[in-house]
């Protein structure tokens, strides 16, 4: 098997390569990981101690960077080299003050791990929940790099617990510790020979409470808001535009105001999105006044959670389609959290949808029914709002666990 990977790996670059040459998405894809070795040798001496983190993606990174500032706090020494699989997650973080090299992950091929870790030369690895690379992994292992895995979690659908997936359980000897986010993770691990588990949980919690406490004051929004009940949509797809759009024009008051941040800020996007709203409407690139619409459209990207400070309710978009966006940011502020139906893969979504605290719709009647109650109720939205709390309050510790095991392997 591990002879057809490599064979099926080898192709796809090449094929990558090609397509790259017509997409300008793949582009960055192909080119980012053709420049990664370069840039990384041009950062990383061969004397310098390193601790190299992995995430897939942006949500990974969140997971990932309370580790990063504690560990660049703790040992001032290390340099830091962090990678990506996503261009959308090296896109936006590729500036992060905080790490030394930021770079794309290179293909997984043999020879590529064996270059790649010659010039990072890790003392620690760390992959952030998910993404197992099996020749870097068997490289890992033969160099006896100290190798965890933070916030993992696992599902027994995954290739691991297959009878054909054997060559993928060797890989995971690589890993000197798995710190994964509950039970389920721990015991799947443990009836293929893994005990050396600790359910820590998600550090994103970490996270998440500590951008409650930093200064999320933004002058534009507090002109919006007047003092006015906010429902804030975050990451909205269509779908979820089109029940939003639904109930501002027929149901809401005058006395609630909406801010909308689309997860794709395309100029057509957003014109239609603008246009389906006969409620008047401001964009956060107008110049105009924006004390005097009732609905506030986000065309920008990054101040997401921030602008959840002011929500009274968030909708978060995505569960109509593949999977809902963050929900632990809206709920470390206390706030009530409406999701569509496809939230099963998210354990904090599952969490607070059986806590009552978070509530799955599947269709207009029912965001219309919450959306009228939390608005109406006020006892009834304050009980969410001390669910919400306590339930983040509950679950944040991951990263001072994780830390103390490395404070012993450096």
């Amino acid at each position: 098997m591990n002879f057809l990977y490599n064979i099926a790996v080898t192709l796809t670059w090449y094929l990558l390569k090609i397509v790259a040459i017509f997409n300008k998405k793949i582009h960055s894809f192909v080119d980012g990981r053709s420049r990664a070795i370069d840039k990384i040798s041009e950062k990383i001496a061969i004397n310098d101690q390193v601790i190299w983190l992995h995430c897939a993606s942006l949500g990974e990174f969140e997971q990932g960077r309370p580790l990063i500032e504690n560990i660049k706090s703790s040992y001032p020494n290390y340099k830091i080299v962090l990678t990506f699989f996503s261009p959308s997650g090296y896109e936006v973080q590729k500036n992060y003050s905080l790490a030394d090299v930021i770079t794309y992950l290179p293909i997984d091929t043999v020879n590529n791990a064996r270059i790649f870790l010659n010039v990072v030369h890790p003392k620690i690895a760390i992959f952030i929940k998910y993404e197992f690379w099996p020749n870097i992994l068997k490289e890992l292992k033969n160099r006896n790099v100290t190798t965890i895995l933070v916030s993992g979690i696992f599902r027994s659908n995954q290739i691991f617990f297959k009878d054909y997936g054997s060559w993928m359980r060797r890989s995971l000897k690589a890993f000197s510790h798995f710190f994964v986010q509950n039970e389920n993770s721990m015991k799947l691990l443990h009836s293929i020979g893994y005990s050396n588990t600790s359910v820590s949980g998600d550090t994103r919690f970490d996270r998440v409470h500590e951008i409650t406490h930093q200064d999320n004051h933004l002058d534009f929004i507090e002109h919006f808001v007047q003092n006015k009940y906010i429902l804030v949509a975050g990451s909205t797809w269509p779908k979820d535009e089109e029940l939003l759009v639904n109930y501002i024009n027929n149901f809401a008051g005058d006395d609630e105001k909406f801010i909308i941040a689309p997860h794709n800020i395309t100029e057509k996007g957003i014109e239609n999105l603008q246009r389906s709203i006969i409620k008047k409407t401001i964009l956060f690139s107008d110049k105009k006044n924006k004390n005097d619409a009732q609905v506030f459209i986000v065309n920008t990207i990054g101040i997401l959670t921030k602008i959840y400070s002011y929500a009274n309710v968030a909708y978060v978009g995505g569960g109509f389609g593949v999977g809902i966006h963050n929900i632990l940011e809206p709920a470390a502020y206390g706030v009530p959290i409406i999701i569509g139906p496809n939230f099963k893969k998210f354990k904090e979504a599952i969490d607070l949808v059986n806590l009552k605290a978070c509530f799955a719709i599947k269709d207009q009647e029912e965001l219309n029914q919450y959306l009228i109650q939390l608005h109406s109720d006020e006892k009834f939205r304050e009980e969410k709002i001390l669910l919400t709390k306590n339930y983040i309050s509950k679950n944040t510790g991951a990263t001072e666990i994780i830390l103390s095991y490395i404070s012993k392997k450096i």
